[in-house]
């Protein structure tokens, strides 16, 4: 028979778990050999994996410089560790995404009214802080969504605060900082400790007490761009809500088509205790609020 075709991580593999190439193309009558075909002789394949065999990260031991140049750059601390949670709550965690939009137009023009106190406060008042205040109200209008499932799985840890985390892009990776008791503090207070926690994460100088024991996150790409995304929860947390950039967009009032600023917004969250009609009902109320942002100040 004509000489086995399979790439080197194959050809490692099949050395690793003692699989004769030869044999095996015989075997299947043909001469190209895939990594499947060896993951499906030696430990049983995928079953194996799956109940705790191989570490499948042996596959993508692939020398690429045999391709090309390349150069090696390590992980920074944070970023392993957020590649390691990440990893873990989307192997682990069935998610689902509701995906909805808002009004923006009724709080563009409310920031709008507050340029002059904004800069005597020495605060800028941005749409993030209404997101926080919004989704703070929905947590204690929606209380399965402001809990954790227990490590067994077994019992719903209920809370009884509300702590919003912001997740916060920097150079050294994705760090999310918690604003506490959003629910109890204003748009000015809330404001002001979103630019001090951004601040102080793009510069390292997070203290411990400014992480972790949030109720639900947020991640906003609106400053970048994009139409929509699919946000991995970030365990302990049930859900977690994506905002990306807000569009102009036509919407019939009656008798005419007016332009109306309307913010993407997308829900992940966990099937295991949330179902899709409670993530839609929670993004509808959270759309309101957005829309009628006098409800916050009540």
């Amino acid at each position: 028979m004509a000489e086995v075709i399979a790439s080197p991580a194959v050809r490692a593999l099949a050395a690793r778990r003692g699989v004769d190439l030869d044999a095996l193309a015989a075997r299947l009558g043909r001469q190209t050999i895939a990594r499947e075909d060896v993951e499906g002789t030696a430990s049983g394949g995928a079953a194996a994996v799956a109940a705790g065999g191989e570490d499948p990260r042996v596959f993508w031991a692939v020398d690429h410089a045999q391709y090309g140049p390349v150069t090696e750059e390590p992980l920074s601390r944070v970023a392993l560790v957020a590649a390691k949670n990440l990893a873990a709550a989307n192997a682990l965690i069935p998610q689902v995404t509701h995906h909805d939009e808002a009004d923006v137009s009724a709080i563009e023009a409310f920031r709008g009214s507050l340029r002059r106190e904004a800069a005597a406060r020495g605060v800028k008042i941005t749409g993030l802080a209404f997101h926080v205040k919004a989704l703070a109200a929905c947590l204690q209008a929606f209380p399965r969504f402001n809990a954790s499932l227990s490590a067994d799985g077994q019992k719903l840890i209920l809370k009884h605060f509300v702590h919003i985390g912001i997740a916060v892009d920097t150079a050294h990776g994705l760090v999310v900082p918690v604003v506490r008791d959003a629910d109890r503090k204003g748009l000015w207070e809330i404001a002001a400790e979103i630019a001090d926690l951004a601040a102080r994460a793009q510069a390292r100088k997070t203290r411990p007490d400014d992480l972790g024991g949030a109720s639900m996150t947020i991640t906003n790409l609106g400053g970048i761009g994009g139409t929509g995304f699919t946000p991995i929860v970030n365990p302990p947390e049930l859900a977690i809500l994506g905002i990306t950039r807000t569009e102009v967009k036509p919407r019939w009032e009656g008798t005419a088509f007016q332009p109306v600023p309307m913010v993407p917004l997308d829900l992940s969250y966990d099937h295991r205790v949330i179902n899709g009609a409670d993530a839609a009902r929670f993004l509808v109320h959270y759309a309101r609020l957005i829309a009628e942002p006098q409800r916050l100040l009540i």
